[in-house]
């Protein structure tokens, strides 16, 4: 199965790295949200034809004409790929920019992202700069706040500060995003492996950042709900 599934990763990203270099001309938020809608058929595809079931719940919690700091778990590289292409609206994920080396990935890779190497710290203070912008020009941004993949038996890792100060510093709502069984489908350190999988997204209400006093009392709540979440939900 895993052999199959990179087949059809493969052909379809061809796909959509010549579509994405077609579109280089588009002005932002247009030239993400075009990725993004395009994103959507995509992983649909790649899911059915994977033998994968995905749904997508709690949508209508994004309200309409507003932007949000959407936070979610990390628990596999599947991860990026379900959940950006299905935030409402055009959005942008701060991501690591060694992804964006590898060849006709990186291409699509760098139209959804905002870049970071978390090894140098210009590139984490022009990076949080960026995420500003982000949402000045219309658009959600996306954060793991576990920083890399959850490869332990809990529900979360310790989070970073970075999403929870960007919230309070623009005054952002939070929406946590909750992803369900990735890492059951394609588990970190496994190797070569995929099994196909029922697999859930579902955003939570947000969270009001104007009752908090500071980012870490933020912090502390988006972490403590989406901990909840996740021991109620995972199977």
């Amino acid at each position: 199965m895993a052999l199959w599934a990179v087949i059809i990763f493969t052909s379809t990203i061809l796909l959509v790295a010549l579509f994405v270099f077609l579109t280089g001309w588009m002005k932002e938020p247009r030239k993400t949200e075009s990725f993004r809608r395009l994103s959507v058929i995509w992983i649909r595809t790649f899911y059915f034809l994977t033998g994968c079931r995905f749904r997508v719940k709690g949508t209508s919690n994004f309200e309409k004409g507003k932007v949000y700091v959407v936070t979610a778990n990390h628990n596999s590289f599947l991860d990026v790929t379900s959940l950006t292409p299905f935030i409402p609206g055009p959005n942008k994920t701060i991501a690591k920019i060694e992804m964006s080396r590898i060849p006709i990935f990186g291409l699509v890779y760098k139209r959804g992202s905002i870049l970071v190497d978390r090894k140098d710290k210009d590139s984490r203070k022009q990076s949080f700069i960026k995420m500003i912008q982000v949402l000045q020009s219309g658009m959600h941004v996306c954060i793991y706040p576990e920083g890399t993949r959850n490869k332990t038996n809990l529900p979360l890792k310790e989070f970073h500060d970075g999403a929870f100060r960007l919230a309070m510093d623009t005054g952002k709502d939070v929406i946590p995003a909750i992803l369900l069984n990735t890492k059951k489908a394609l588990p970190p350190g496994k190797g070569f492996y995929f099994r196909p999988m029922k697999m859930e997204l579902h955003f939570l209400p947000p969270i009001r950042v104007q009752q908090f006093e500071n980012f870490e009392s933020l912090k502390v709540e988006v972490k403590k709900q989406m901990w909840d979440y996740i021991s109620q939900n995972q199977k």
